[in-house]
């Protein structure tokens, strides 16, 4: 069974933006979660990115045994004080660790504008330094911010390990990033026509570095363009993978699993 390391259950609903779950809307998630077993998929990891969505992504993984929980503050959605910001992530890991794998989805990103790079940075770090205390590893946002997300995280390397989500940067990052034992994660953008940098990436970094993820419900694969993405879809990642390296479906449904297995504690 393969692992989508990295998708957003908490927004499959038609539930407003931020706004909790209801007891009604996580049962609405009956459906999908029989779906997604039916296709493949045994578990999944539903990454938090602002604290509301946080406290979503926690009610689904003490609903569903097959999720996981991660928390944290997407650089696009910081609206609190740092201190505000650490404190209540910190109150929901003291709350609900069981179901808690890491902190993310955290980062750096330069696309969206206005953004602020000192406030970004601030928040970055103190939720870095949060996943050491407890212990966590992190899932790592980056958006036009290669360099100054990778020079941070550096200083991290020896005492955090994590996933850069949604790889997109070069192959000496891949490389990089793989040789300090952290992770890439692979979406629907290695189905893009386009995307044979990506591809060719794939090909030749380890398969020990590599997870799967759809990020659903955002981008779908090359022939589900304009729908909403479901972590269903993740076999289709993970052929696009085999495809790019000449080797079975199996092979790298084997090895991603394990990969996020030994992160993620799964």
């Amino acid at each position: 069974m393969m692992i989508d390391t990295h998708c957003h259950l908490n927004i499959m609903t038609n539930k407003e933006p931020e706004a909790l779950l209801t007891a009604h809307q996580l049962a609405e998630l009956e459906t999908v979660m029989a779906h997604i077993h039916d296709s493949g998929v045994g578990h999944m990891v539903c990454v938090g990115t602002s604290v509301p969505e946080s406290r979503n992504c926690i009610a689904i993984a003490e609903r569903y045994a097959r999720v996981a929980a991660t928390i944290g503050v997407h650089p696009c959605d910081i609206t609190q004080p740092v201190e505000v910001i650490i404190s209540e992530l910190e109150s929901l890991i003291n709350a609900h660790r069981k179901v808690i794998v890491g902190i993310g989805e955290i980062g750096l990103d330069y696309y969206h504008q206005p953004y602020d790079k000192h406030l970004q940075e601030v928040v970055f770090k103190a939720q870095l330094a949060l996943a050491i205390k407890y212990e966590l590893p992190v899932v790592i946002h980056i958006r036009d911010a290669g360099d100054d997300a990778l020079a941070i995280l550096e200083l991290y390397k020896d005492t955090l390990h994590g996933v850069i989500h949604c790889f997109s940067l070069d192959k000496a990052a891949a490389e990089k990033i793989i040789s300090w034992g952290w992770y890439i994660g692979i979406d629907g953008p290695i189905t893009y026509p386009k995307n044979n940098y990506l591809r060719e990436i794939v090909a030749t970094v380890p398969l020990t570095g590599i997870f799967l993820e759809t990020d659903a419900p955002f981008l779908p694969p090359q022939h589900l363009r304009g729908k909403r993405n479901c972590p269903s879809n993740l076999g289709i990642i993970a052929q696009a993978i085999a495809d790019a390296r000449g080797v079975s479906f199996e092979d790298v449904v084997r090895q991603t699993t394990a990969n996020a297995k030994e992160l993620f504690r799964i």
